[in-house]
């Protein structure tokens, strides 16, 4: 399993790898700018917390990886990497229905909550890593 050592970094592509669940003390990272946006992370074994201009993006619990992270207006997708089952977060459009896909299989149709988030449950017990694809109907 992979972490990300530099707790965030841009990839080639554009997107970005966040995270380190390996860490046993909390780790942040703040005023790393990404496309004019600015991101700010905390990781370590129990969560891990992106937000982007000062707003929350995703938390996990427990801690994860978090690599090929991409967000546009309908869609958020990644791949995540930890050493036992996650419930994720995501902030989304509040009250808006999203198709959710965890590796390859759908999970089906969630609906945000008013204040914009979803949680998803993914299982990493014995697993490499796990995409998931969020996306609005």
């Amino acid at each position: 399993m992979a972490t990300i050592s530099e707790l965030i970094r841009t990839e080639d592509n554009g997107t970005i790898s966040f995270g380190d669940y390996t860490l046993a003390a909390k780790a942040k990272l703040d005023n790393y700018e990404v496309g004019g946006d600015i991101y700010k992370v905390k990781t370590f074994k129990e969560i891990t917390k992106l937000e982007r201009n000062g707003l929350f993006v995703y938390e996990s619990v427990p801690g994860t990886a978090v690599t090929g992270f991409k967000q546009t207006a309908d869609a958020v997708e990644f791949t995540v990497e930890g050493p036992e089952d996650a419930q994720i977060t995501l902030e989304l459009a509040e009250g808006s229905e999203y198709e959710v896909t965890v590796d390859g299989e759908s999970a089906g149709i969630m609906k945000t909550n008013l204040g914009g988030k979803l949680s998803v449950s993914v299982e990493l017990e014995g697993n490499d890593a796990v995409a998931v694809r969020v996306e609005k109907r």
